[in-house]
């Protein structure tokens, strides 16, 4: 089940950024400032990259172990906790109200996106895919 959960987050994550990239580049440049474009799209960009890269885990990694399975959904929380913060503060900003509460979430996101990564390290060096 996890399998298919990664690979769906993945495909609606990839998807939903190339929108949302879109959207920012098109709607939102009429509006934003230039601080609130690179930060809008800061989210997008990172939110595409896991996208990816649970896209590849879901296809090459057997997502067995605990590791595996705590790697997914730190990269699953983790992006969305991280991009669509920043989604929601950059419009927030913009529309001058921003919601401060968003503050605190995005580099929560980026904690977990790190722990993330750290996981897929741990999985490479226990179950000899380095060395």
């Amino acid at each position: 089940m996890i399998k298919e959960i990664t690979l769906i987050v993945a495909t609606l994550y990839g998807g939903l950024a190339i929108i949302l990239g879109a959207f920012g580049a098109h709607a939102l440049k009429k509006i934003f400032t230039p601080e609130q474009i690179a930060s809008f799209e800061t989210g997008v960009k990172y939110q595409m990259y896991h996208a990816i890269v649970l896209l590849i885990i879901g296809t090459q990694l057997p997502l067995v172990n605990s590791i595996e399975v705590v790697m997914v959904w730190l990269f699953i929380i983790g992006t969305l906790l991280f991009s669509f913060s920043i989604y929601g503060l950059s419009i927030s900003s913009a529309k001058g109200n921003k919601i401060k509460i968003l503050g605190p979430i995005t580099p929560l996101g980026g904690l977990l996106l790190v722990a993330g990564w750290v996981c897929l390290l741990i999985y490479f060096i226990s179950y000899g895919k380095l060395i």
